[in-house]
């Protein structure tokens, strides 16, 4: 789904040359969810909007769902974007003068779906993180948690193959990030690629594996264990 093979991106001024990634190596795989953890300047915003299509990077080699992207033009690299990935941010972003149905229209305005099906994909997206019933209702009117949902639905509609999460739980509180998290989850059931940038450690385990970046490179993988769970006769059991 995503291959970074000795990538690097390096920002230049007139004095420094700061080095963002080097020698970055990172493989997703279709249906993973994957967390990416590190320190604040490690290089995790780097890699996700190079892994977005957001940024270019300097060397190396990126395939997205198998597309070389290197040498690209601008409007190759949208339609992959607008094709392939969708996108959920800590902020929302969400426009508080349209209600949920609209918010969740306007990306797909711009990819030239037909009124009908265009609506049929909202309708479809709410219903999947559970707020159909809210669909005229505006931003203002719902809490956090139901924001950050509405924006999931927004990513969702595209029918994306791979969803990238910028701290997507970083504006809310421990309950409503456990249930963001329980809804990515059963997301990725459903067999969309899941890449999450995240400060929570409590968060970052439940993923099927755990990459951590330091100064601009992958430190290690950290696989997910196996959970264990008290059943019947206090016997444990490995889930």
């Amino acid at each position: 789904m995503l291959q970074m093979k000795n990538l690097s991106k390096v920002y230049r001024t007139h004095m420094i040359e700061t080095h963002a990634l080097r020698g970055f190596d990172m493989h997703v795989k279709q249906g993973e969810f994957v967390t990416v953890t590190g320190p604040s300047g490690s290089g995790k915003t780097t890699f996700l909007n190079i892994a977005g299509l957001l940024e270019e990077f300097n060397d190396g080699e990126f395939l997205l769902d198998g597309v070389d992207v290197k040498g690209l033009n601008d409007n190759a690299r949208s339609r992959l974007r607008n094709e392939k990935l969708g996108f959920i941010f800590q902020g929302f972003n969400l426009i508080p003068d349209l209600n949920l149905f609209d918010n969740v229209d306007v990306p797909l305005r711009y990819r030239g779906f037909s009124k009908a099906e265009r609506r049929e994909r909202i309708e479809q997206a709410l219903a999947q993180v559970g707020l159909a019933s809210r669909m005229r209702h505006y931003p203002a009117e719902l809490s956090g948690g139901q924001q950050q949902r509405v924006a999931i639905a927004r990513a969702l509609a595209g029918s994306p193959k791979l969803l990238l999460a910028d701290e997507p739980t970083g504006n809310l509180d421990t309950q409503m990030a456990r249930g963001v998290m329980d809804l990515l989850e059963v997301i990725n059931a459903s067999g969309t690629t899941i890449l999450m940038v995240t400060h929570d450690p409590e968060l970052a385990v439940r993923a099927q594996r755990n990459v951590h970046i330091i100064d601009g490179q992958v430190s290690d993988l950290v696989r997910k264990m196996p959970s264990l769970r008290v059943t019947d006769g206090d016997q444990i059991a490995v889930a």
